[in-house]
């Protein structure tokens, strides 16, 4: 192909990219997309339910996302006390524990604690402390919210990362196959 050739060739995928664009964008501006449009984030975070552990791990999955968090904040922190109180009492079967967490003087404990590190590098910094002071306790009530985390979180967040690795790690039996081909 010559120089000339290639030239219009390129001015014919350039005249197609530009009707390309001109049309989408006029075809998108005509839809009308307004408010009343479904937030599907809100949609699939009001219809999920606790069934088996992938449920938990799907939502601890999704509070990863920091904006996520702070744009869903509030839905999270209701679906967040489901799944504590599925964990609890029908995958551990601990009825003892009043769900949702409270402290003495009847003052619920919202569990949605994110730190990086986790229990142990809260623990290992003191950070208890800090963490009750931004849930609106006082800085003295550190020791109970590493009590609480440990009662109710815990095992739980043990259990999404033990789950965590084990989906990342190859079945045997198809190491084994792969092995012996070799």
């Amino acid at each position: 192909m010559g120089v000339i050739e290639k030239q219009e060739m390129m001015n014919k995928e350039s005249e197609f990219m530009m009707f390309k664009t001109t049309y989408l964008n006029n075809y998108f501006e005509k839809l009308d997309l307004s408010s009343n449009e479904p937030d599907w984030n809100l949609m699939i975070l009001q219809t999920m339910k606790f069934k088996d552990f992938l449920d938990c791990k799907a939502l601890l999955d999704m509070m990863d996302d920091d904006e996520y968090v702070g744009k869903y904040k509030f839905i999270l922190q209701t679906k967040f006390e489901e799944m504590v109180e599925w964990f609890i009492t029908k995958k551990l079967g601990v009825t003892t524990r009043p769900i949702p967490a409270y402290a003495p003087n009847n003052r619920k404990v919202s569990l949605v604690i994110k730190r990086e590190g986790g229990y142990r590098k809260v623990t290992e910094y003191n950070l208890w402390p800090m963490i009750a002071k931004e849930i609106g306790f006082e800085y003295s009530e550190g020791k109970l919210m590493r009590l609480m985390y440990a009662m109710y979180l815990d095992v739980l967040v043990y259990c999404h990362k033990f789950k965590t690795i084990q989906s990342n790690v190859p079945d045997k039996e198809i190491t084994r196959k792969g092995n012996s081909e070799k």
